[in-house]
């Protein structure tokens, strides 16, 4: 029996996304090929079409899952290649509203490495499948269609130091270029309506930097954690990576960016609950200057809400959603769009481009739900908030002070922060009561 639905998938875009759709793709089509401007194989360093690949990335634990799913024995892979492991509730020092969290080991692990290095090992295992190849170094052009536009039938590509325009015939056309994806612009000058975008201006601005640790601030722990809250709109992230490195990446909202000069950084480091973190920074050895990241506004693009879309085209990852960083969601995101376009193959059928990115639509709603609702926490973010918007707030508000005193509750915020559980799971009798018990004293 057959086991393709298609001959022939491009993938646009060399992102994580694209290579973790790619997996699924790989066991439905005869051939996958991945399109992108930059020099993919081989690299372990930051590439220009990547830029916050120069700052701390990381999946929550239903995307290492997801990933795991994707790539079996992907986790022990790295692990041996020097890349920590950690537990999201139990090796993570977090710190909510200026206090820690009670821990608790879970099972929501998850593997540390830097963006590049993660990435590397996933374009590894990719490149391992016989019916995969990389175009490097290609201009995306444009979208090909059938005569009517009721289908895509390929893509237009040109190599980057000149050539001549191909047109690459595909069966299926998944769209992995990053928020600045241009199908948005494609769709329209093929006579369909514009996509609706929504999204929230946070004025988010992030600064990182790597080092070697001098002295030990984390004990038994990977990582540290100090998240912005309305009193304090900043924060920080500080982890074990591979190679025996750590990095550090502080943030700010509504325009209180980190600065880039070291002395600065420094400063605005010490401002932080976490006060281990400048301890250990000040003393470690930096190996590169600190960079900024500027993200102004969070965007989702509702391709769950066209009337129609064109055959043979579905649109993933960033190109679809890139919510707020800090909740670090985006890959794990794109993990589980995968693992749907995956499971929907393996029915034997090519999925239909709407109700697909209907469902990609159901994948997302939790998960920005969530983080946008947070984002309105912020008197300074402007956006409606609901009389339902704030209870559950001030609700949230007493599960973080509830979780500075009881692990149990620590770890089903985390279950829910890492979409291992849905939020609802946070609104159980039982664990209501909890939160009301150890919450009493909340300001």
């Amino acid at each position: 029996m057959n086991r393709f639905v298609g001959e022939r998938a491009v993938v646009l875009g060399g992102s994580i996304t694209a290579l973790f759709a790619t997996s699924a793709l790989s066991e439905s089509y005869r051939e996958v090929i991945i399109v992108d401007r930059d020099e993919l194989l081989g690299v372990r360093e930051a590439r220009r079409g990547a830029p916050q690949a120069r700052h701390i990335n990381g999946l929550l634990a239903r995307g290492a899952r997801a990933m795991e799913e994707l790539f079996p024995e992907i986790t022990a892979q790295m692990i041996s290649a020097g890349c920590p492991q950690t537990d999201l509730s139990g090796t993570v020092r977090w710190y909510f509203n200026g206090k820690p969290l009670k821990q608790v080991r879970a099972g929501l692990t998850n593997v540390g490495a830097r963006r590049p290095i993660m990435e590397a090992h996933v374009r590894e295992r990719v490149q391992a499948l016989g019916n995969v190849t990389f175009m490097e170094r290609y201009d995306i052009t444009g979208l090909a269609t059938s005569p009517d536009r009721s289908r895509v039938t390929g893509a237009r590509v040109q190599r980057r130091d000149g050539g001549a325009e191909e047109t690459l015939e595909a069966d299926l056309i998944v769209d992995a270029t990053g928020r600045g994806s241009r199908t948005p612009l494609w769709l329209e000058a093929m006579g369909y309506p514009r996509v609706e975008e929504e999204g929230t201006k946070i004025g988010l601005g992030y600064v990182t930097r790597h080092y070697r640790l001098r002295t030990d601030p984390f004990g038994t722990d990977h990582s540290i954690i100090a998240v912005a809250n309305p009193g304090l709109p900043r924060g920080a992230i500080f982890t074990k990576t591979d190679s025996g490195l750590v990095e550090l990446t502080a943030y700010g909202l509504l325009g209180d960016h980190p600065p880039t000069d070291p002395d600065g950084f420094n400063a605005f480091v010490k401002t932080l609950a976490a006060k281990e973190i400048h301890e250990a920074v000040v003393e470690a050895e930096p190996l590169n200057d600190p960079v900024l990241f500027r993200f102004p506004t969070t965007l989702r693009r509702r391709y769950d809400r066209m009337a129609r879309l064109p055959e043979r085209l579905i649109v993933l990852g960033d190109a679809v959603c890139t919510p707020n960083p800090v909740f670090a969601q985006a890959q794990s995101l794109a993990a589980l769009q995968a693992l749907a376009l995956r499971d929907t193959l393996r029915r034997g059928q090519a999925p239909d481009s709407l109700e697909f990115m209907r469902e990609v639509g159901r994948i997302i709603d939790p998960a920005w739900d969530m983080t946008e609702g947070i984002n309105l926490s912020f008197p300074g973010v402007e956006g409606q908030r609901t009389p339902m918007l704030k209870l559950i707030q001030a609700y949230m508000y007493r599960v973080q002070v509830a979780a500075t005193r009881d692990a149990a509750v620590t770890e089903q915020f985390m279950r829910s922060a890492g979409l291992v559980d849905p939020i609802e799971a946070l609104m159980r009798p039982s664990m209501v009561l909890r939160v009301l018990r150890n919450s009493r004293t909340a300001a």
